[in-house]
């Protein structure tokens, strides 16, 4: 029994292995028998729309039941633990997919569950994010060793994430933020003890034409996420420099790629321009959180080989 808490829960291999299944299983898109007769639990403590609908859609997809919950109509939004809620849910249901706020709570989760728990996004990390991040990436390049990815923006959970998971596949991962928004110094020695083993390299700074300078591929995000909406007009000051602008992607290789996990505002941390121009796989990016999902399922709960 394994859990999904985050990109370091898989090896190098099995992260390769993930990526290719989830190519596999986008090319020939039918629904399949992995989950039949099971029951995926899907609980939403925070607002989705890709995450959710993909998700349903994956259970659907490999011949299982989703069952989507928000923590509101949950007795977890009336005080219940979230290890007796693990413990009832494990007595139903076959695996847990988890949007919550701490990464503690999957932890807790994790450790009082019998069955597998997947991280749909926390505070810390959304791994099943970076999942199909590097499937768009793969699919459009074949090998993801040596590429460089360039991040703009805020040192967030999707950063976190891209980190361990550009490490896990040789990737140069250039990471430029404002100052007092660096990513967790703990994920960032992490990563850089994994990339000193694959071949690949961190680079953590606050100049975005470095992030940019030759890059394959530039990523961003909302400059405020869930619960930092009371800092958002500060953030934006502080973040202007920090755009995915045509300048900024001119820095990059000709061919350069965009990614967005989305929501997106225009105008704002991506232009227009950028986001609906010639090098956005953002809709790739965007579908491939359901084949990514489906193969993460299909593996951790229907016990397919990678």
């Amino acid at each position: 029994m394994r859990d999904f808490l985050s990109i370091d829960d898989l090896s190098c291999e099995e992260l390769s292995g993930l990526l290719d299944l989830s190519i596999s299983l986008k090319a020939d898109r039918v629904v399949r028998r992995d989950l039949t007769g099971k029951t995926i639990a899907l609980i939403f403590e925070k607002h989705s729309t890709r995450t959710r609908v993909s998700f349903e859609v994956a259970v659907y997809e490999l011949g299982g039941n989703p069952l989507a919950l928000s923590g509101s109509e949950m007795q977890l939004g009336r005080g219940e633990t979230i290890e007796d809620t693990a413990r009832v849910l494990e007595r139903y249901c076959h695996a847990i997919v988890l949007r919550t706020t701490a990464q503690e709570r999957l932890e807790r989760m994790a450790a009082a569950a019998r069955i597998p728990v997947v991280n749909a996004l926390s505070d810390l990390s959304h791994p099943c994010q970076a999942l199909a991040d590097l499937m768009t990436l793969k699919e459009r390049w074949g090998s993801l060793s040596g590429r460089k990815l360039g991040w703009v923006g805020d040192g967030n959970n999707v950063v976190h994430s891209l980190l361990l998971a550009g490490a896990k596949s040789a990737m140069r991962l250039a990471v430029s933020t404002p100052v007092g928004y660096e990513p967790d110094p703990k994920v960032v020695r992490r990563a850089e003890q994994i990339a000193s083993q694959t071949g690949g390299s961190i680079e953590i700074g606050h100049d975005p034409l470095v992030a940019a300078d030759g890059a394959d591929a530039l990523a961003t995000d909302v400059w405020a996420s869930m619960g930092q909406e009371a800092e958002a007009e500060a953030r934006s000051t502080v973040f202007h420099p920090y755009r995915l602008n045509d300048a900024l992607l001119a820095q990059a290789q000709p061919d350069a790629l965009v990614l967005h996990c989305l929501p997106a505002h225009r105008g704002e941390e991506i232009e227009a321009s950028v986001i609906d121009g010639e090098h956005s796989v953002v809709w790739d990016e965007a579908e491939n959180r359901l084949h990514t999902e489906k193969a993460l399922l299909a593996w951790l709960v229907g016990g397919k080989e990678l």
